[in-house]
Formats: structure tokens, C-alpha cells, sequence
């Protein structure tokens, strides 16, 4: 595989802008060597966050899906200028633009209501639009050709994280804390234990609805935990809320706003007014779930695993009252580190990941994990379309 500059681009379910990481790849020996040269956080506008919103009801008009997949190929090539821009990289030293989009629908599992229904995703951010703005090549789409294998198209990460994090040494936990939370549990080199990743449940998702609605939507999520601090969390509700469906669901398993969105807020706040909560209660208690579903996870594997290590990426790591409140839950010994500490942002993570993830399918190498995702087999992910 010959050298390559790209640039990963990456969206999340917490919808607070669009990740742009330019990476430098190398393959040598045998090993990938990336080297991470500029990363920024475009955000989103209020006009383009609640119309992203809309497009997340299932019964959003497909016009406008329709038009938005296009407007978006176009903000994102857009953002990618403005970025290179500041840094001072010329686009004609970017090779290969390797793009996540926006995921507006994610439904894994089907209820065989119809012959038509069939495991499906979207993310939008049209491709074409990109290639054709910006004259260079461009992979995205990865998601699909994973479930057409038979996987659930998610989580795609935890590919990344053997490729970038799997120790000789010691058993490790890659978290990330997104809109969704998953981890990846990764056992030393040479363990004969399998490499297990999933979506845990909620991550800043619950969380960040509940701090639009405390502050009418002008704050979009909880500033270094600090609202969640001030509140007290009712441990009798949270067990009721640990009772979800979803978190006795066996791995491999996905999830998003389907399950944690609007409908799961609404409930939640009533929930919680019923309970006799103030807003920083709720917020205390959401946040509290977020930490117990991930801790509960972890703690599945320690000593199979042998983990002595959780390496956490993501949004949630400038939330300090969710790490302290997952901290307390899992072993004092099992240390808590960010990626940064490893010399990978940890916000810019992601991004990384997607343009690894391109990296590899343009050069036509497997680009998936068949454990994680449950697919019947590896698979080069991704679509393409032409520069030029």
C-alpha cells in the first residue's frame, strides 16, 4: 500500500459538527503508521442542527432526506477548505477523502412485518458532490456493505482499535463516548480470547436532550459535568431505567436514536418529573445511567480479559462528573486513561478511524470485524467516487 494523505471526515449521533482529521498513512513491515496532522470540529448552526433533526422521524418527507444528502456533500466540501485553509495544507497534497456522513437512520434488527423489510441504514452526505467540489477521490458509505454480509453495520471502530491500541502486555477496553456509547474489549496479543465490541447504550445522548431542554435550547450539553454535578441521582428510578430491553440484549448489538432519541427523552422527563426530580436531578440520573451501562459492560470481561486499562475517547471525556461517576464503579486497579494519553486526540479519534478506514478500502484490504459487527465474514468497506 503506497503512502497516503487523507482526510476523514466523521458525524456523529450527538450531531456538534462535522470532525475533520487530515492523517498521514504509511504502510511498513507489515504495520499501518498513520501520523495525525491537523484535526478541527466544524460546528453546526442551529438552523442546520434542528433540520437535521427533523430528517431523524421516521416520518421525515423524503424530499427532504432527498435534498439534504446533496446539501451536505456540499457543506462538507465546503468545511474541508475552510479547514485546510487555517491550517495552512494545500488540498493538493490530500490524496483521498474518506467520509462517514451523517447517520439519520440505523435500524439493525427488523420485525419481519413484509417481505421488503430488510436489516437497513442511512447516513447522507452525498459522495459525489464531494468529488465533484473538490476533484478528489472519495470513499464513504462503509456501513452498508457490512450488513449485506450480515452484520449489523456497527460498531465500525473496534477494526481501528486492534489495528491501533491491541497490546502485547495487557488486556484493554477502548470506550468512546459519542451520542451512543460502545466499546471495544480487546485481549493481549497472542490471548486465545476473542476481541469483543458493541454499543453499550446512551452516551452524552440522553444527557445533552436533557440539558437542551433545562436551558430551552441554548445549551446543547453538559459543560464539563458540571449541571449533573450539582444533582442528585434517584438510584431506585435508575434501576428501574436499567431494565431496558436493549441492555439485556446479547452482544453484537448497535443502537442509536431509535432507541435513545426523542421518544426515550420525553419518556425519561416525565419519568422523572412523576419521581419528584429537579432538571439537575434528571440530568444527574441520565448521566448516572450513561456511567452504570458502561461499567456493567466492562466488568463482564476484567478477568477473562485480563484488562488492567480503559482508554476513553469522545465528547464524554470533558465530562467530568461521568468519569468520576464511572470511576467509582469499576476496580480501583483498572486504570482510566484518555487516547490522548497515548498520543491520539481524543477528540479527533474518530475521525482518524474513518480515514484509516478509507485508507485501507482504496487500496481494496478488508476494512472490517466481522466479531464486532456479527457480519458472516471481513469485508472491504465503503463506495467510491472518482476525482478528476
Amino acid at each position: 500500500m503506497k503512502p497516503m494523505r487523507v482526510c476523514g471526515l466523521m458525524s456523529g449521533t450527538s450531531l456538534d459538527g462535522l470532525d475533520i482529521a487530515i492523517v498521514d498513512f504509511s504502510y511498513e513491515e507489515g504495520n499501518i503508521k498513520n501520523e495525525l496532522i491537523y484535526f478541527v470540529t466544524m460546528p453546526y448552526d442551529d438552523e442546520l442542527l434542528q433540520e437535521l433533526h427533523k430528517l431523524m422521524d421516521p416520518a421525515a418527507p423524503l424530499h427532504l432526506v432527498s435534498t439534504m444528502n446533496m446539501y451536505l456533500g456540499e457543506r462538507y466540501a465546503d468545511s474541508i477548505m475552510e479547514a485546510l485553509q487555517v491550517a495552512g495544507i494545500s488540498l493538493e497534497t490530500v490524496d483521498l477523502i474518506s467520509s462517514h456522513g451523517q447517520t439519520i437512520w440505523h435500524e439493525p434488527s427488523v420485525e419481519p412485518h413484509c417481505s421488503y423489510a430488510r436489516p437497513n441504514t442511512m447516513q447522507i452526505g452525498d459522495i459525489a458532490v464531494l468529488a465533484e467540489r473538490l476533484g478528489k477521490t472519495v470513499i464513504g458509505d462503509f456501513r452498508t456493505r457490512d450488513m449485506a454480509a450480515g452484520g449489523q453495520g456497527a460498531p465500525l471502530v473496534p477494526f481501528a482499535d486492534q489495528v491501533l491500541f491491541q497490546s502485547g502486555t495487557v488486556g484493554r477496553v477502548l470506550l468512546n463516548i459519542g451520542g451512543i456509547a460502545n466499546m471495544t474489549v480487546l485481549p493481549r496479543i497472542g490471548s486465545e480470547e476473542p476481541i469483543v465490541a458493541y454499543d453499550t447504550g446512551p452516551g452524552n445522548m440522553v444527557i445533552d436532550a436533557c440539558v437542551a431542554k433545562l436551558t430551552g435550547g441554548k445549551s446543547s450539553f453538559d459543560k464539563d459535568g458540571e449541571l449533573a454535578k450539582g444533582g442528585t441521582v434517584d438510584n431506585g428510578w435508575l434501576d428501574h431505567l436499567m431494565g431496558h430491553e436493549y441492555f439485556a440484549a446479547p452482544a453484537p448489538k448497535s443502537t442509536g436514536r431509535e432507541l435513545f432519541g426523542a421518544t426515550f427523552v420525553e419518556t425519561f422527563w416525565t419519568e422523572g418529573d412523576e419521581h419528584g426530580l429537579s432538571s439537575v436531578d434528571k440530568i444527574a440520573t441520565a448521566t448516572m445511567l450513561t456511567a452504570k451501562t458502561i461499567a456493567t459492560e466492562i466488568l463482564r470481561y476484567i478477568q477473562s480479559h485480563d484488562v488492567k486499562e480503559v482508554i476513553v475517547s469522545g465528547g464524554g471525556v470533558h465530562n467530568r462528573t461521568l468519569l468520576g461517576f464511572l470511576k467509582v464503579q469499576l476496580p480501583e486497579d483498572l486504570k482510566l486513561l484518555t487516547t490522548s494519553d497515548l498520543g491520539i486526540d481524543a477528540d479527533a479519534k474518530e475521525a482518524l478511524v474513518f480515514a484509516l478506514l478509507g485508507y485501507l478500502g482504496i487500496h481494496k484490504m478488508p476494512n472490517s470485524l466481522p466479531a464486532a459487527t456479527g457480519a458472516g465474514k471481513a469485508t472491504i468497506m465503503g463506495k467510491i467516487a472518482w476525482g478528476g
